[in-house]
């Protein structure tokens, strides 16, 4: 398949052709030159030959070697074809559309299976265009594609409706929340399972998994769908399903006497308000204030803020 480029310069050239095909177009002869040439046209000498200005008609000089009719028709399905082709490659962000993307993560390992973790571009059905995540291949067989990870407290995660929806920061080598809007364009492709890594201060490590995972759309405020628990940290989610998520400008938990977000210094899925807040405040460690921090509940309670989490799903097999 051309690529784009190419197929631009293909269809620019079979235009030209097309125009051309007849000989040089050439000034009527009832034209006449002055010797001054008149402010913003072309130089008097190149007049009717290649640029025409304003009020200059062209004819062709086709002679003998006029095209047949069928040539020209031939010509003209050429033309149809390169630019079906060329729109098609535009659609697809210059790809070659005949080639699959991957869709999340296990494709992409699918495709190779020493890929390692890291930074990999993957294609939404949706056909709105890339997106880059990161793509955990390390732990338990890989193929999970990252969407909140919390190691060090770098990145601020006490944030607004709008940047969670598109997600921050920038670099996903360090902390960062995907975002809702890719979060739910990735799971809604598949029937995918959720897993949630977590170190504590002190090196310990424990998990969460979920048999499914999905979010709703923008328009249900991106309502989380979760299956069963199993693993090892205790089931600190299942209070939060069906349940749409909040931030703090945008309350849409389920106690009406205050904003969840607000009082708890994060952004979730809340009820009443939570059983696990792992983007609220990074305390390391044991913390004073209550249930504001990077907490799970049912493995170290409201008053310890874990080190580290990652949040991630893969297609169920």
């Amino acid at each position: 398949m051309y690529n784009r480029r190419m197929l631009a310069y293909l269809l620019a050239f079979a235009l030209v052709f097309a125009r051309t095909a007849c000989g040089v177009p050439t000034a009527r002869s009832d034209i006449t030159d002055n010797d001054s040439d008149m402010p913003g046209q072309p130089a008097a000498e190149t007049r009717g030959h290649l640029f025409p200005y304003p009020g200059q008609n062209i004819v062709v000089n086709c002679g003998a070697d006029r095209p047949s009719q069928d040539e020209w028709d031939q010509l003209k399905d050429k033309l149809d074809q390169l630019t079906i082709a060329v729109n098609s490659c535009r659609a697809s962000g210059g790809e070659d559309p005949e080639v699959p993307h991957p869709r999340d993560c296990q494709d992409i390992l699918d495709n190779d299976e020493t890929t390692p973790s890291g930074v990999y571009t993957v294609y939404p059905r949706d056909g709105i265009g890339g997106v880059m995540v990161y793509c955990d291949n390390d732990i338990d067989g890989g193929g999970w594609t990252v969407f909140q990870k919390r190691q060090d407290g770098s990145v601020d995660f006490y944030r607004g409706w709008r940047e969670y929806q598109a997600g921050f920061p920038s670099n996903l080598n360090g902390e960062f929340w995907l975002g809702l809007d890719k979060l739910y364009r990735l799971t809604v492709q598949k029937t995918y399972q959720l897993r949630v890594d977590m170190w504590d201060a002190e090196g310990n490590t424990r998990y969460a998994a979920y048999s499914t995972f999905a979010i709703s759309p923008e328009s249900q405020n991106y309502k989380l769908h979760i299956g069963t628990y199993s693993g090892n940290a205790g089931d600190s989610l299942a209070y939060h399903n069906e349940h749409p998520f909040s931030t703090k400008d945008r309350d849409n938990d389920a106690y009406a006497p205050t904003n969840c977000a607000q009082s708890y210094k994060g952004a979730w899925w809340y009820n009443e308000c939570h059983y696990s807040n792992l983007n609220g405040q990074y305390h390391l460690g044991a913390h004073s204030s209550y249930a504001d921090g990077v907490n799970w509940r049912g493995w170290k309670g409201n008053n310890y803020s874990l080190k580290r989490t990652e949040m991630k799903f893969r297609p169920i097999a």
